[in-house]
């Protein structure tokens, strides 16, 4: 199944790690984070992307056509530095297309003008190129087949450090709580989408904002609920939690690196589905 990346992203509140580095290519660890995210689809055996560029192109094309292996792979140096072995490799048998979006398009617009690379696709996977997660890819694409629907989405529990307020007309606090204690739940980021979601994208629409409350009017969009690990890297700081699980080496996303007696589960909770105000 073909992967989209939106990897537009100008990266604003990660300037503290370099001023032109767009944010699909803020480092954790030796690679970027886009590094990761297709390590882990390619992990599920989804090998085929389609990357939605924008602000910096040029930064993450030259990243691949100099790619080095080197750098997360074993490998033995000999003569003098005129032969080298590889043990492993990457991204060998990865198909990757660089697409340029525009700098200042929304999600919507950059879809759409992936549509060509999709032809023939009757369904594919898209994903915000911001967070990491340890979902067994399998269970949430089998769950969208199950459901059916146009479209399918990772829901997780945020994972910030804000309180929920419940407050009455005249400013009374009825409830004040973590947000991660309550059932507040948000879009992860992570999709399956019938190719019928192009006719519900209009010319400069975002993608979450029309064509997806289209989708819930009409029951056809669906949320795999995952309670399990969720980072988005928006910050800093989320930088630094992110680099932290990485120095322990135990990051949980790094499914690639589990044994087989470490599989993830594959249980699948009950439909949630999606529904507008007036559904």
């Amino acid at each position: 199944m073909k992967v989209v990346i939106f990897c537009g992203g100008f990266g604003m509140r990660l300037r503290e790690v370099g001023e032109n580095t767009p944010k699909p290519m803020v480092p954790i660890g030796y690679r970027p984070i886009l590094w990761h995210l297709m390590k882990y689809y390619a992990h599920f055996g989804h090998k085929e992307f389609i990357l939605c560029l924008g602000y910096r192109a040029d930064a993450i094309k030259q990243y691949f056509l100099n790619y080095d292996e080197c750098l997360s792979n074993d490998f033995t140096l000999s003569k003098g530095g005129k032969h080298l072995r590889l043990f492993n490799s990457d991204i060998d048998d990865w198909q990757i297309t660089f697409a340029d979006t525009g700098v200042a398009s929304n999600l919507g617009q950059r879809l759409k003008a992936v549509q060509k690379y999709l032809d023939g696709e009757e369904v594919f996977m898209a994903n915000y190129c911001d967070g990491l997660i340890d979902l067994n890819l399998d269970t949430l694409v089998r769950y969208a087949r199950e459901q059916d629907r146009i479209g399918t989405f990772v829901s997780v529990k945020p994972n910030l450090s804000y309180h929920l307020v419940s407050v009455n007309g005249d400013g009374l606090v009825h409830e004040i709580k973590a947000i991660t204690d309550t059932n507040v739940r948000v879009n992860g980021g992570y999709f399956v989408f019938k190719r019928h979601i192009f006719d519900y994208i209009r010319d400069g629409e975002e993608l979450v904002h029309e064509p997806l409350q289209r989708l819930i009017q009409r029951k056809q969009l669906v949320a795999y609920q995952h309670n399990g690990f969720f980072a988005c890297m928006d910050t800093f700081k989320d930088k630094q939690t992110l680099d932290d699980f990485y120095a322990s080496g135990k990051a949980p996303w790094e499914v690639w690196k589990r044994r087989s007696d470490q599989a993830m589960p594959a249980t699948l909770p009950a439909p949630q589905r999606i529904r507008s105000e007036n559904a």
